[in-house]
């Protein structure tokens, strides 16, 4: 077995076991690419699991799962957890905040600074930005650290 698919099928067991306790339905799908495991539950919009699909409860989910990938392995463990779409639509609400943030800088800023966000997050609001044309860079340490959008 793979060093992806143990911690695939562990984590998988992990939120199996979470749903349960929650008696809440949901498939889990393993999704092993770029060296990377993506535990992917239920589809997107599934509204029986919109109380998990939380930006903030996805992240927390995702630690807890990591640790006991970690907790059985002994490996540090990068699985990404996916609830109905979580992803996507953060990713959206990602994209919807360097526009306004562009549209600040349009219109005069010389840089504006983002929420604090997850490196997932950041990378992906750094691939964003880079592709309206602006730049941008991760400021900040620990739980404070943001992306702050520049000019070109």
């Amino acid at each position: 077995m793979t060093e992806t698919r143990d911690e695939g099928d562990i984590g998988a067991d992990y939120i199996e076991t979470l749903l349960d306790i929650a008696d809440m339905d949901g498939d889990i799908d393993i999704d092993e690419s770029e060296r990377r495991t993506t535990l992917i539950v239920g589809e997107p919009g599934d509204e029986s699991l919109a109380p998990l699909s939380d930006p903030d409860t996805v992240a927390a989910l995702q630690e807890l799962t990591r640790l006991s990938v970690q907790a059985k392995t002994g490996e540090f463990s990068r699985v990404v957890l996916d609830v109905a779409g979580s992803r996507d639509a953060r990713a959206r609400e990602l994209e919807e905040m360097v526009d306004r943030a562009v549209a600040s800088i349009e219109g005069g800023s010389d840089a504006v600074p983002l929420e604090p966000m997850s490196s997932y997050e950041r990378k992906i609001v750094h691939d964003i930005v880079s592709a309206r044309g602006y730049r941008s860079e991760s400021e900040g340490e620990g739980r404070d650290r943001h992306t702050v959008v520049k000019a070109p």
